[in-house]
């Protein structure tokens, strides 16, 4: 009953994204003229890079207030602190909107054969049997120590969140639960979360974090710019997976923000079991600081077995941390900008582009008072963004760095940057009838 219900309000969905789109079209010329100003700390541009995925540049953005349920009170991470049923729809409404589709099992078919003909590989779809490896962010969780309680105010990825996308991989994608593999190989799953995330019809998925993550010794990590740290390897489950989602958190960090180009920070294995970043040195590109440097992010990105096999980026945005060292509380979870007004964000991202989802991201986190208020390395700090304009313009870097592969290859093209036109009507290049640049696509499902 319940896939019955997702799949009528994924087609509700789109038909009323189509009923807004041709809306949209009639107001073009009022849009091109906004009512309201430019009001962001970015500089404004035009689109760097091409969009890719399904629908080129979309990010979709579902955000439901029916979906937390939080009071405030106790751990934010307690799964009764969020509607299933509500996060189900959530997901599945999103994927089949990022595809282009009306359910999420046309979606899903949808951003498995437009990933596989950008590699090359015709336009095919998910076979069975091939493995699928999801790189989640459990930073707050076994930081300090090997407890798998999971007992922090710290965030890391929304349980409810992670079981809803298994359900929708099996149910929707036909994909089996044993060629699943979540991943975080710096830190360590709660009982609790993996307890959840296995049983019933999620039986057989695995978890693999630093205690049973395994190096390939054949597959090291080659930066694109000379770095004088440990040797990085990445882990099996990456290697032999076919493909890779990266779920990722909405939130703000110590250097800034920590969006899908900083989750891989926890996909490599080297002799620093609890800080990988801080083996392989990277920390002191992210302190710099300023525009027009090499980025490891944007390294990160350009690999060809973590953001070449990436088919489907996520954020998680229900309830958003200042910052990765910081408690989750009601008053930061707590939004001003417009549409939140007071609420919690209550939202999930989806997309096929890993630049267009984090300069999203970035836009939203810069703009929004109850994170900059509480984080000084972002407030007011333009250059958190130096990764996303060496990804946007990774054909010719501002820094003059080359990126490659990791096999040797020169990357031509990762993604679209850019910048809403406001943080009131939030809309980018696609959305103001352009040919290129960012789409930002607002689904609602409890509103259908």
């Amino acid at each position: 009953m319940k896939k019955m219900l997702c799949a009528l309000l994924s087609i509700i969905t789109i038909c009323l994204l189509a009923a807004c789109g041709r809306q949209q079209d009639e107001q073009e010329s009022s849009l091109e003229d906004s009512r309201y100003p430019y009001d962001s700390v970015f500089p404004q541009h035009e689109p760097y890079g091409k969009g890719i995925g399904a629908m080129p540049g979309r990010v979709v953005w579902n955000y439901d207030t029916d979906s937390v349920r939080w009071d405030g009170e106790g751990f934010w991470w307690q799964p009764e602190n969020f509607e299933e049923s509500v996060i189900q729809c959530m997901v599945n409404d999103s994927i089949a909107s990022l595809g282009g589709e009306e359910t999420a099992a046309e979606g899903w078919n949808a951003l498995f054969q437009a990933h596989n003909e950008a590699r090359g590989k015709g336009n095919i779809s998910y076979a069975a049997g091939e493995k699928i490896a999801i790189k989640a962010n459990i930073n707050g969780s076994g930081v300090f120590d090997n407890d798998t309680s999971g007992e922090t105010q710290m965030s890391y990825t929304n349980p409810v969140l992670l079981k809803t996308l298994l359900i929708s991989l099996v149910e929707e994608a036909d994909v089996r639960p044993s060629d699943i593999t979540v991943y975080d190989v710096s830190r360590l799953f709660p009982d609790y979360m993996v307890e959840m995330c296995t049983e019933g019809i999620l039986e057989g998925v695995h978890f693999t974090d630093r205690r049973n993550g395994a190096a390939d010794e054949n597959a090291p990590i080659n930066w694109s710019c000379e770095i004088n740290g440990a040797v990085n390897y990445l882990p099996t489950c990456v290697t032999e997976a076919e493909y890779l989602i990266n779920l990722a958190n909405l939130k703000g960090h110590s250097y800034g923000i920590t969006l899908c180009g900083k989750n891989h920070f926890g996909s490599f294995i080297n002799g620093n079991a609890m800080r990988p970043p801080e083996g392989a040195n990277l920390h002191q590109f992210l302190t710099r600081n300023e525009m027009g440097s090499y980025s490891p992010l944007t390294d990160l990105m350009a690999n060809e077995q973590l953001g070449g096999k990436t088919v489907l980026y996520m954020l998680d945005a229900f309830l958003c941390a200042t910052s990765e060292g910081s408690s989750v509380t009601e008053e930061t979870a707590r939004w001003q900008q417009t549409p939140f007004d007071g609420n919690y964000t209550s939202s999930v991202f989806v997309s096929q582009d890993p630049v267009a989802i984090d300069s999203v991201g970035e836009d939203f986190l810069i703009n929004e008072p109850a994170v900059t208020e509480h984080n000084g390395a972002l407030k007011d700090n333009p250059n958190v963004e130096n990764y996303l304009h060496e990804a946007g313009l990774v054909h010719n870097a501002p820094s003059g760095n080359v990126y490659y592969n990791g096999n040797g290859e020169a990357v031509e093209n990762l993604g679209v940057h850019e910048h809403w036109n406001n943080s009131i009507e939030k809309m980018y290049s696609r959305n103001l009838g352009k040919g290129e640049g960012i789409e930002l696509v607002r689904v609602h499902s409890s509103d259908l």
